[in-house]
């Protein structure tokens, strides 16, 4: 970029040379920023990577936020953690986790760019995470969410491991998915020392050192797009018509879409069939289709109920 005057550089091919490049622009004052994967043909994909001059820091009090702080510190950090990286502060030590070479790079320099970090180990895969977990105790974990050996949702599986076996540990999670499901698997068994990040925002090295500092005082940050369709999805189910209905109304319409007959929902739930259909009609009511024939209000009440959208 500072020699061709290019907006931002595609490295693909060879990963070696590509990391080198990684580096060097890092050491020559460029911030590196994560965008979502570039499809360059039907079969391929890989990482658009921009190397960007660095801006000068502003001062905290003005520095654009880009994550949302949903707690603060829940638990007392590891010797008293300090805030930003003064000298005689407590080093926090942060293992990294991410199967594709340029962004481990890439964020392995973003680590090593603040003196109060101390990189004690990487890892490609999940097993490779918890094998540096057990050797060397970090105090944050940094983790891609999919990695091998299915590349589905390992990092949120070393999350969920975390918190039963290390609490202690603040889990990063780096993901380029929005979708809702994967937020609140993660912050399901609590939101203390977790973190939510999308990596087109991991743009600096300030950004991803204050989700590490956060999670190491045992603080959560999720990055408020996320925040948003969360917000969103909340909002759609109390705007459904299904939401309306109770447990046993829910389960009577789930076996109806399955197109049982009353009988058969009664034999499956163990209710009498008069039960059912007093729930039914009461199904119906909700759903605004008391006036319809029968036949044609089963039909869409059952519609309605494959068209709600799964929640995340």
């Amino acid at each position: 970029e500072r020699e061709f005057g290019l907006p931002r550089m595609l490295l693909t091919g060879h990963e070696e040379l590509s990391a080198y490049l990684l580096r060097e622009g890092l050491d020559a004052g460029f911030d590196l920023a994560f965008s979502n994967e570039l499809r360059i043909d039907h079969s391929i994909t890989c990482p658009l990577i921009t190397l960007r001059p660095r801006r000068r820091r502003r001062p905290a009090s003005d520095a654009v936020r880009p994550c949302t702080l949903l707690a603060g510190a829940l638990r007392s950090p590891r010797d008293d953690m300090e805030q930003g990286g003064t000298p005689g502060m407590t080093t926090i030590r942060v293992a990294l986790a991410e199967d594709n070479v340029l962004l481990r790079e890439g964020i392995s320099r973003l680590v090593a760019a603040n003196d109060d970090f101390e990189l004690v180990g990487v890892a490609s895969d999940l097993p490779g995470l918890l094998s540096v977990v057990a050797e060397h105790d970090p105090d944050v974990v940094i983790t891609d969410i999919r990695m091998p050996p299915t590349g589905t949702s390992e990092g949120i599986q070393a999350a969920a491991w975390l918190r039963k076996h290390r609490p202690q540990t603040g889990v990063v999670v780096l993901s380029q998915y929005t979708a809702p499901g994967y937020a609140i698997a993660l912050l399901e068994e609590g939101s203390a020392g977790r973190a939510y990040l999308l990596k087109e925002q991991v743009a600096s090295v300030d950004e991803l050192a204050r989700a590490v500092r956060a999670v190491a005082a045992g603080g959560s940050v999720i990055d408020p797009r996320v925040v948003d369709e969360l917000v969103r999805a909340r909002s759609r189910r109390r705007m459904s018509p299904l939401s309306s209905l109770t447990a046993r109304e829910s389960q009577i319409l789930a076996e109806m879409a399955q197109g049982k007959s009353n009988a058969a929902i009664a034999a499956a739930l163990t209710v009498t069939e008069r039960a059912v259909e007093k729930h039914t009609n009461s199904i119906f009511a909700k759903l605004g289709l008391s006036e319809e024939k029968d036949v044609n209000r089963r039909v869409k009440a059952v519609l309605l109920f494959l068209s709600e959208p799964a929640e995340g």
